[in-house]
């Protein structure tokens, strides 16, 4: 039976190893703050305006409303950069020795996990940062922030998930850098750059049956609004249910890539 004590130090060592690689990759890291940072300048730039329409939330101003926007789709474009790590990793044979190494081959998965975790608390201090900086304010003071930080680690983990049962399906980084598309569409199909309640058919369907917009609306409840909100239970519950299937299929995936092996 494998010693609990061996396996946790396993996966923190996959999980340093992870990051370090990271580090050393800044092409893959960049991606995840800059292209939101425009994304969120570009908004806030020519829509703030549409605060005054009927139906939206109150909010100070629209950077309010757009920051937990930019911080999903930071922490989507980190679960990509999981899986293209993950892959790398199969293409490159690192993962082979792995496999042939004595340790628990979950640790494969709950390692990288780990390290998107990590990155995902910086990814959402930048946006936090960034938007007290230019002028927005978190409703729900510390436990907020202490809420904002949780639903998006936890949904960080998951979509770090997703991005490993892909890579370890498609066993090659272009397939998963394939995805991207995807992730935006599926993003824009949520309530994550506007509210659901004025988003047009057949967009607000699919938003209201779309897990981000739950995690979305978590993460934004405590900045808008404050910790009390409904949204916040509905976000982390989506952002659980997402780490808890993803997971599962990341698993799958890894015991499919060791029967093929």
């Amino acid at each position: 039976m494998t010693d609990p004590g061996f396996s946790v130090r396993v996966v923190l060592a996959l999980a340093r190893r992870a990051l370090r690689n990271a580090l050393r990759r800044p092409q893959f890291l960049a991606p995840l703050v800059l292209f939101p940072t425009l994304f969120l300048a570009v908004n806030v730039g020519g829509l703030n305006r549409t605060t005054t329409l009927p139906g939206f939330p109150v909010v100070d101003g629209f950077l309010d409303f757009q920051l937990a926007g930019a911080m999903t789709q930071s922490l989507l474009l980190g679960g990509v950069a999981a899986g293209i790590a993950t892959a790398l990793e199969i293409e490159g044979g690192y993962f082979d020795r792995l496999v042939a190494s004595p340790i628990p081959r979950t640790a494969i998965v709950l390692g990288r996990l780990v390290a998107t975790g990590a990155t995902a608390v910086v990814q959402v201090t930048y946006f936090l940062l960034l938007g007290l900086l230019f002028g927005a304010s978190v409703k729900g003071g510390v436990p907020g922030v202490l809420v904002v930080y949780l639903i998006g680690i936890v949904a960080g983990v998951g979509f770090g998930a997703i991005g490993q049962a892909i890579a370890l399906r498609a066993q090659n980084a272009s397939t998963v850098q394939g995805i991207f598309p995807i992730v935006l569409v599926v993003l824009f199909a949520s309530s994550a750059f506007f509210p659901q309640d004025l988003l047009s058919s057949p967009v607000d369907v699919v938003a209201r049956y779309n897990p981000l917009s739950y995690i979305v609306d978590g993460m934004r409840a405590p900045i808008i609004d404050g910790v009390g909100s409904t949204s916040v239970l509905e976000g982390l519950g989506a952002a659980t249910l997402v780490v808890l299937a993803a997971g599962g299929l990341a698993v799958l995936a890894l015991r499919g890539r060791l029967r093929d092996a």
